[in-house]
């Protein structure tokens, strides 16, 4: 049996949307173009962009492009963390008529030219000496990489000329375009809305990275069903960091380019909430990540503090609950309880608020899941945060909560022209405008998740409500059977103790044909260095105190509170604390955060087998 959620059949937005991601760009430069488009930083400044000036430095790159004889879906790869750099080489890609490859910068050098082999990319657009630096190490590997383009400086190591600096395609582009002023209308014009745009590998937590081949067609849907939402307007002012290889950032700048909202961007992690400060965002997409060592870092202050203080922040927050639970349901605020909020807010959420600028009217949450808690605090800040939910194989944005309709725990209703059914086995399946064509060049896997009926299997089990609101449990490979013979959805649990411990960084619940579960635990290196400030532990190093008795005695409390909402097969007997955070650079999360589950468990195999002896 299966359950379809209730889509939107709107013709006008599927239909009488752009072409093809150039002409969306274009439209805008059109509309707009002495508004701003981008913000960026330089040293300690910020420098602006307008669409004209965007469009201006895009037309040269993309000429550049034309000039090395990189043809049509012919595949252009960035290696780079998010910068206004990416932007403009990607639209240059576009307009160039070409697709692009995403490389995450984290990427280890073989794993570069793997992507590089599989996608038969011709030119790389490289950050910096250290992307360069991979690409010279497999340059024997790499012989259908004719340039490569860098956007820093690099030192000129190669004789015939193999590195160039981006000022200098843009000089090809500008002699290109006086030999053919027309070449670059011609491209965009030629690109139908079924021609390959972009080729995102998928770091994948087993194997090696698929290609997935996502159309112009999926971008341009993108851009217009979530603005289709209302949830965005042209007034908006959105802050991007998040890394643009993966299909959430892409999501974001097609909706900038269906609205025309300006875009502040830098891609660094350690700058995020400085940057909000200066910037003043309307909305920000994330991971839950961020959101967890935001309401980590508040939560730890305010009890650290002690005394009154911590007591007006508790008071406050079971205040701010009660009205936005109110405000969720539909029911009246009293006056005795607005009152109290009021007091609340000025003692409390408004100084979370100016955290994040004072001006965020939402975030958006996507990539995984968001514990329900830590939405519920925020709303209570005065913060939504709207959580949403795909996958690259359907361009990334498949289902969201809207403003004016949302509900904690669920990644609300599907977008305008997409559907949402629940297979036989609780699968959750994916069919719209947004779904790729396949994995390139790989068949067989391609009929696996991508049914002949257009379902996109997406290996997540999950569930509709009756008014339609989507809800995902687990992924359907993660779910394992105790010895016992109880199955347990670990991704459930973990995402629950990350909303309870202000500390935790990962955890991974372990247990499959085990007599009990488990769990690996890592902590957020600034939280622990919080918390031993004010635990007499100050200059402690990280692993001591990690492993000392008071913050085993620490995680026990929380590890308690977990289990008291958890069925007796699924609570967490033991536990082992690594002495290190899990990172991208020890293979053990992808390049998107997401924990590897089989290589931890290998990682940690003998203590993991210690706990059971």
């Amino acid at each position: 049996m299966t359950t379809t959620a209730p889509s939107t059949d709107d013709v006008a937005l599927v239909d009488n949307r752009a072409p093809n991601v150039a002409r969306m760009f274009l439209d805008q430069v059109a509309a707009r173009p002495d508004q701003e488009a981008y913000r960026f930083p330089r040293g300690d400044a910020w420098l602006s962009r307008t669409w004209r000036e965007t469009n201006d430095e895009v037309r040269l790159l993309a000429a550049g492009l034309v000039s090395l004889d990189v043809g049509p879906e012919q595949r252009v790869a960035i290696a780079s963390t998010t910068r206004y750099e990416w932007i403009l080489a990607d639209l240059a890609v576009m307009c160039a008529g070409a697709a692009t490859t995403t490389v995450y910068p984290t990427v280890v050098a073989e794993d570069v030219a793997y992507i590089l082999a599989d996608s038969d990319s011709v030119v790389v657009f490289a950050e910096d000496e250290t992307q360069v630096a991979k690409l010279r190490q497999q340059r024997s590997e790499l012989p259908g990489v004719a340039q490569v383009v860098t956007f820093d400086e690099v030192a000129d190591d190669d004789a015939d000329g193999w590195v160039i600096s981006l000022a200098q395609l843009s000089e090809r582009g500008r002699d290109h375009l006086e030999q053919h002023p027309g070449v670059v209308d011609e491209r965009i014009e030629a690109i139908a809305p079924d021609s390959l745009a972009t080729l995102i590998y998928t770091s994948g937590t087993t194997g090696r990275p698929k290609g997935v081949r996502l159309r112009h067609s999926s971008w341009t849907y993108e851009g217009a069903a979530v603005a289709a939402t209302g949830i965005l307007t042209a007034e908006d002012l959105q802050y991007l960091w998040l890394p643009m290889s993966h299909s959430f950032g892409k999501v974001l700048l097609s909706t900038q380019l269906a609205l025309g909202y300006p875009t502040a961007v830098d891609g660094r992690v350690d700058k995020i909430i400085e940057n909000l400060a200066v910037v003043q965002p309307t909305f920000m997409g994330a991971a839950p990540r961020i959101f967890e060592k935001a309401y980590g870092r508040i939560t730890t202050m305010a009890r650290n503090e002690g005394g009154a203080r911590a007591r007006i922040f508790d008071w406050a927050s079971a205040v701010g609950r009660k009205v936005g639970s109110a405000k969720v349901e539909g029911r009246p605020v009293s006056r005795t309880l607005a009152a109290q909020h009021r007091v609340a807010d000025a003692l409390v959420f408004s100084k979370v608020r100016a955290r994040f600028g004072g001006r965020v009217r939402f975030f958006i949450s996507g990539s995984a899941a968001l514990n329900t808690d830590i939405a519920e605090w925020f709303h209570a800040a005065g913060i939504v945060i709207l959580e949403g939910y795909g996958l690259t194989e359907s361009s990334a944005g498949s289902c969201v909560n809207r403003l004016d309709s949302y509900r904690f725990g669920s990644i609300g209703m599907p977008l305008p022209g997409t559907e949402f059914r629940i297979a036989a086995d609780g699968e959750v399946l994916i069919k719209g405008p947004g779904v790729m064509d396949g994995y390139h060049a790989r068949p067989e896997e391609t009929e696996e998740t991508l049914g002949p009926d257009g379902w996109l299997h997406t290996g997540d089990i999950g569930e509709i409500d009756a008014d339609g609101f989507v809800r995902i449990t687990d992924r359907k490979k993660d779910l394992f059977k105790t010895s016992g013979g109880k199955y347990v959805a670990p991704s459930y649990i973990e995402t629950m103790f990350k909303g309870m411990c202000p500390l935790v960084s990962q955890m991974l619940v372990h247990g499959s044909d085990r007599n009990f579960c488990s769990a690996v635990i890592s902590l957020d290196p600034d939280a622990v260095s919080e918390w031993a400030a004010h635990n007499d532990l100050a200059g402690t190093p990280y692993e001591q105190v990690v492993r000392s008795e008071e913050m085993r005695t620490v995680l026990q409390g929380y590890v308690d509170q977990l289990n008291a909402k958890l069925n007796r097969w699924e609570t967490v007997k033991k536990f082992i604390v690594l002495e290190h955070d899990l990172s991208v650079e020890s293979g053990e999360l992808t390049p998107s955060m997401k924990v590897k589950r089989r290589v931890v468990e290998g990682n940690y195999r003998e203590e993991l087998d210690a706990l059971y002896r």
